[in-house]
């Protein structure tokens, strides 16, 4: 795309072209002469109002009684109401009492999670009491209930949710135990989900699931001790450690670098004819990369191979990143463009944006854009936002911050039909900003407000300080504006 693309600035300045860019990148539809039906209803939505409000303004109005509901577009009305409790809940009640409709039970669940989400939990409540007179609640309708009540720090109020499974005509078994003791462990109540454990386990047995769960809990309060012990009692009540099992305490001692650690439980799964699979062999590679542990990324790999695990797309792409952070691009196009071949695993859109990255960060131009043109033709994958961001940043280290640069928007905005995102924004604002373009920096966070997307405080700081040296009084008041807003 980018060889062949329109040239991005033609006759039109280069300050209205990025004004342009910046609007058009919506994600909703384009040129369309009339509204969506879901735009249609989100237009008629009153902002900042109770739902009663919402449901008065959607029952009276003409147009929106006028759409034929269907689950698809009740689940989007939710989706994007899903943080306005009140909103989303008048939303519900409307399509609710639509004449010929009837919510799904997703619909149901996804309302009661919406809402206690937003700590709204005599909310929560009322419509878990309607459903169960409905006979609608289902145990993924209960472990959402217990899940919000102990993420607002209610934990007893979750164990109570349990403790009543009867009177929804559920079972307290290992499927529903699991569910509570991983809502308790995952708010890092695991000392509390232990006793629970221990009371419930004479006449609910565990599962290796049951076991895996304190494993993970016990980590993530960073009790590995207890999470090794829990390996053992495991195998006490017959059960057999699984890959998961060990590799939640091998990411614990990855995330402390604590390398030596990960190889004895390497050691130990071997014993135990428990090989590590290649998501364990991704993460550990992944952190020997971040630790710059380049040569024991190298044999991390060989053992691997040795231990017959097939390297798998996510597992390439992270060993293309690691011989790139080593400087070891050769090879990293060996696999890239050999190994992964040979062993019939397919690039996906990170394998090419890695290959890019790498180029990028050495400075080689040509090549970063030939694997772009490459992933363009695979029909494979499309790039994204993540693509384009190395070769930006190329573009402001090297100084190439006219022709080169707009082409590249071009190619996103027109080519491809990206959106920025924050981080795409901030980089583009402070790097033209640098190379003395605060025309077109200040256009991209017009772009911004427009799209209701908020810059940092300190791109807002770096702007305004910029504008001012170039005497743009407009513009720096009102990023002055927006900035007490802040």
């Amino acid at each position: 795309m980018l060889s062949k693309g329109p040239r991005f600035l033609g006759a039109t300045s280069k300050s209205s072209v990025f004004k342009r860019c910046s609007s058009a990148v919506s994600p909703h539809v384009e040129g369309l002469s009339r509204l969506s039906d879901l735009d249609i209803i989100i237009t008629r939505v009153p902002v900042g109002t109770s739902d009663d409000q919402v449901l008065s303004s959607l029952s009276h109005d003409q147009a929106c009684n006028s759409i034929q509901l269907t689950h698809g577009l009740v689940h989007q009305l939710f989706y994007r109401f899903k943080n306005d409790w009140k909103s989303v809940l008048g939303v519900f009640r409307w399509a609710e009492s639509r004449p010929g409709y009837q919510l799904s039970p997703d619909a149901y669940d996804m309302i009661i999670d919406i809402l206690g989400k937003m700590r709204r939990m005599d909310k929560t409540m009322d419509l878990l009491e309607r459903m169960h007179q409905d006979r609608l609640v289902t145990l993924n309708t209960v472990g959402k209930v217990m899940r919000r009540f102990a993420g607002a720090g209610k934990w007893e109020d979750a164990v109570r949710i349990f403790d009543g499974l009867g009177r929804f005509g559920l079972e307290k078994n290992t499927e529903s135990m699991n569910l509570l003791l991983g809502t308790l462990c995952k708010e890092n109540k695991v000392e509390i989900a232990r006793d629970i454990f221990l009371e419930l386990k004479s006449h609910i047995s565990p599962n290796a699931h049951t076991f895996n769960i304190f494993i993970h809990g016990w980590c993530k309060v960073n009790r590995v001790d207890e999470a090794h012990w829990t390996i053992q009692e495991m195998k006490g009540h017959g059960g057999h450690p699984c890959a998961m099992s060990y590799s939640t305490i091998i990411l614990f001692y990855c995330q402390k670098c604590n390398f030596g650690k990960v190889y004895e439980l390497f050691d130990e799964m071997e014993a135990q004819g428990c090989t590590p699979n290649v998501v364990t062999f991704t993460t550990v590679m992944s952190y020997l990369s971040k630790a710059e542990e380049f040569e024991e990324a190298m044999q991390l790999y060989e053992r691997m191979k040795s231990a017959g695990c097939k390297p798998d797309t996510l597992f390439y792409n992270s060993l293309i990143h690691t011989l790139g952070r080593a400087g070891r691009v050769s090879e990293a196009i060996q696999v890239f463009e050999v190994e992964m071949s040979q062993n019939e695993v397919h690039h996906n859109t990170s394998t090419y944006n890695t290959m890019i990255a790498m180029f990028c960060n050495h400075v080689q131009e040509e090549e970063a854009l030939e694997i772009l043109r490459k992933m363009e033709s695979s029909g494979l994958c499309k790039p994204d936002v993540q693509t384009y961001y190395p070769l930006l940043k190329m573009c402001f280290k090297t100084g190439k911050t006219d022709n080169f640069l707009d082409k590249l928007v071009n190619d996103m905005v027109n080519g491809h039909h990206l959106s920025f995102d924050l981080s795409t924004y901030t980089l583009l604002i402070h790097g033209l900003c640098r190379a003395g373009k605060c025309e077109r920096a200040y256009s991209l966070f017009e772009g911004m407000i427009a799209q209701e997307m908020k810059p940092r405080y300190k791109t807002c700081r770096f702007l305004w300080d910029e504008v001012r040296l170039k005497n743009m009084s407009a513009a720096a008041d009102s990023i002055e504006d927006f900035m007490k807003k802040l």
